[in-house]
């Protein structure tokens, strides 16, 4: 029952849909313009770096705030850190697929960050490294994206095999199978991305969209 609260948490916080309703002070529906994405990344490309910023604060937010709320709530519990997770996951479906703009969000990746955080300081240190890297070199932010992903996953399981997460011996499997179920859709609602950075027409931060 705890973790259907945490999801349902989680996916309420995740309707707090940032690139739309920031879009909308302006007059636009940002899934109309660039990559028809309701992310911070489109909003970043379609109108600017201010935008951009303020948008990925608030998907970044919802996300640590989502989580803080759900180990507030069961407190105590063994597992709390799985809780907490499952409240990241419920926000990732909320950005993702909200049910009011037809299923239509954004990718998750502002949120990730947010989960990461709200997590473990030492992964989210470790992936805007290399999210830094990976951009400053090939200016792709969807590779710096999708790699980032997995980054989280694999440094969840080892972390979470050191000891370093509220966890009972028996939610540990499946603490890592919902670590991989959230890197798999971070990857899944990049598979455009993929596709045009294998044919060498992604397009690339701070240049116009193809």
């Amino acid at each position: 029952m705890e973790r259907i609260v945490c999801v349902v948490i989680g996916y309420v916080f995740g309707l707090l849909q940032s690139g739309y309703l920031y879009g909308r002070t302006k007059n636009m529906d940002i899934r109309q313009y660039g990559s028809g994405n309701a992310g911070s990344t489109n909003v970043l490309r379609v109108m600017g770096k201010k935008a951009g910023l303020i948008v990925f604060c608030g998907d970044f937010f919802k996300a640590v705030l989502a989580m803080c709320l759900a180990r507030a709530l069961f407190k105590g519990n063994p597992s709390l850190d799985l809780l907490a997770l499952y409240a990241g996951f419920g926000v990732t479906l909320g950005h993702n697929f909200p049910f009011y703009l037809g299923f239509k969000g954004g990718k998750g990746i502002a949120s990730m960050a947010g989960i990461m955080t709200a997590m473990d300081y030492r992964i989210t240190l470790t992936c805007l490294v290399i999210f830094a890297i990976v951009v400053g070199l090939t200016r792709y932010v969807s590779l710096g994206s999708i790699l980032i992903s997995i980054a989280f996953f694999a440094e969840l399981v080892i972390f979470g095999k050191m000891g370093s997460y509220a966890l009972a011996p028996a939610a540990m499997p499946e603490f890592f199978v919902l670590a991989g179920v959230l890197m798999c859709m971070a990857v899944w609602r990049h598979r455009a991305n993929i596709k045009r950075l294998l044919s060498g027409t992604e397009n690339k931060v701070g240049a116009k969209k193809k």
